[in-house]
């Protein structure tokens, strides 16, 4: 009663403090029950997202998942349907069990889902588990008419290369692609590992690197642009090789390496040539001796394909078995053998004695060519071969003279593998000031290369360097005939498709 009496008391003396704490308890019960909401779904099960690969390793077994993929096949029944999914991440699917009523007029080969459901180990052998499903949700719809890849189809290398745009959808380029990955990053870890320092050198230069004058010219476009001036006030150009700017590098760093774009504007549509490709190249400072250099580029060559053949067993299998049938006993004959060294000398006495009629010339001066090339690799056991001491002529200004007149050889080497010839090249440079000045005088380019001068006025060390073709590394190791099969987007004369 008397409490009664005092809430009533001080309701009419402080009305404010009673409404402010009566609005308080309210705001406290609000407070409480979104709390104890919170918690009961905190509480219930979580749903994990899984890329495939993920699930197929058994990943969250027995929990609710999530999988969101292309479908790769569809197989419906009386009672349930049979999915496969695929993101990319392997080259193996993951099967979707799920009931009939699950089905969807729009659930068809290409198309983009996201299912949820149980991860289950499968009763299948073929298979170690399955994803039984609860929910199937179409994201993309495809028209499997009007989509240009049919599912029971295989479909060669050559037709998808005409739809740069569809051809990761199939198993070969998808497998592809991630040989790709696990090769960039296998190179990049090998120098890592070996105390090299990564450079980003540009792909607008001023500079022409090889000499022949197959270049990319850069300018301008637009209402702004005055014809006939240059934007960067001299001549620019697309890259053809990052060595000029490495050996700068190497005046400061004892290994540096570079792994990028660079473009050649050759008009050439064959089999070996793009006209954008990457390249990894290399300087190594206070090295006189190009067996120093072989030695990088076979160490280089073995633990990126070791690493490769470790790591994408399945998608390389793919190729060894289906594309080019029998290459797994090539690339184990490279592993397991020395490169063996030949001078070009002894390479033009080998192709003369030969029984092989051959297109070009063998004369002692010319130019290896491709057919040249791969008779050498198939001579020397089929087995990749560096050919070293070319003539002084046929190599560019900055190759180490070899001063052994009369044959005048350059301190240069190229590493020929089969299936493709020439994979990398590389040389000596000339690190004598008055040599290289008398060369560079001699083909007119002494102003040119006056800064290039400077790196031998100024702290210059004995040095070499080499550059390879990453595409054509991936015909190699893969067997792969065309090169434009082993790039995303392909670029040659006459064709920039997307």
């Amino acid at each position: 009663m008397f409490l009664a009496w005092e809430s009533a008391r001080l309701a009419v003396m402080f009305p404010t403090a009673v409404r402010t704490l009566s609005v308080s308890a309210a705001a406290a019960s609000v407070c409480r029950g979104v709390f104890l909401v919170g918690f009961r779904r905190y509480c219930k099960k979580t749903t994990t997202t899984l890329r495939v690969s993920e699930a197929l390793l058994g990943a969250q077994l027995g929990a609710d998942v999530k999988v969101q993929g292309w479908v790769r096949s569809v197989r419906p029944q009386k009672n349930n349907i049979f999915l496969h999914v695929n993101d990319g991440s392997s080259l193996q699917s993951l099967q979707i069990v799920a009931e009939a009523k699950l089905n969807d007029p729009l659930l068809t080969f290409g198309s983009a889902v996201e299912v949820t459901g149980i991860l289950k180990k499968s009763p299948h052998q073929k298979q170690p588990v399955e994803l039984e499903a609860e929910q199937i949700r179409v994201v993309g719809e495809c028209n499997p008419v009007d989509f240009p890849f049919k599912i029971k189809e295989r479909h060669s290398l050559e037709y998808i290369r005409q739809l740069p745009h569809l051809r990761c959808r199939t198993n070969a380029f998808s497998s592809l692609l991630r040989i790709r990955s696990e090769a960039t990053a296998a190179i990049h870890s090998y120098f890592k590992n070996n105390g090299f320092v990564q450079i980003h050198t540009p792909i607008i230069t001023s500079n022409d690197c090889e000499g022949a004058g197959e270049l990319f010219k850069v300018e301008p476009s637009g209402p702004d642009y005055v014809e006939d001036e240059d934007f960067f006030s001299v001549p620019a150009f697309l890259t053809v090789s990052g060595q000029l700017h490495l050996e700068v590098m190497s005046g400061a760093f004892s290994r540096v390496y570079t792994f990028g774009p660079t473009f050649r504007a050759e008009n050439s549509q064959s089999r070996r040539h793009l006209a954008e490709f990457l390249m990894v190249e290399a300087e190594i400072s206070f090295t006189e001796s190009l067996e120093e250099l072989t030695k990088v580029i076979e160490d280089m060559f073995r633990s990126a394909t070791e690493h490769v053949l470790a790591r994408s067993a399945e998608d390389v299998d793919l190729f060894h078995r289906h594309v080019t049938p029998g290459h797994r006993d090539t690339v184990e004959a490279m592993l397991n053998k020395s490169f063996p060294v030949i001078t070009y000398t002894e390479a033009m006495d080998i192709l003369r004695r030969s029984s092989e009629e051959f297109t070009f010339p063998t004369d002692w001066g010319c130019d290896l060519m491709t057919e040249h090339e791969k008779y050498l690799v198939k001579h020397c056991g089929n087995v990749p071969v560096f050919v070293t001491d070319y003539p002084y002529d046929l190599k560019p200004f900055y190759a180490r003279d070899n001063q052994d007149q009369p044959k005048h050889t350059a301190a240069a080497v190229d590493l020929l593998v089969p299936g493709v010839g020439e994979l990398c090249g590389g040389s000596l440079r000339e690190e004598r000031l008055n040599l290289l000045m008398a060369r560079l005088k001699q083909a007119g380019l002494e102003e040119t290369y006056n800064w290039y001068l400077d790196l031998r006025r100024f702290g210059s060390v004995p040095h070499g360097g080499f550059g390879l073709g990453f595409e054509r590394y991936l015909q190699c190791i893969l067997g792969v005939d065309n090169i434009k099969d082993v790039i995303p987007f392909p670029r040659f004369s006459h064709s920039c498709l997307l």
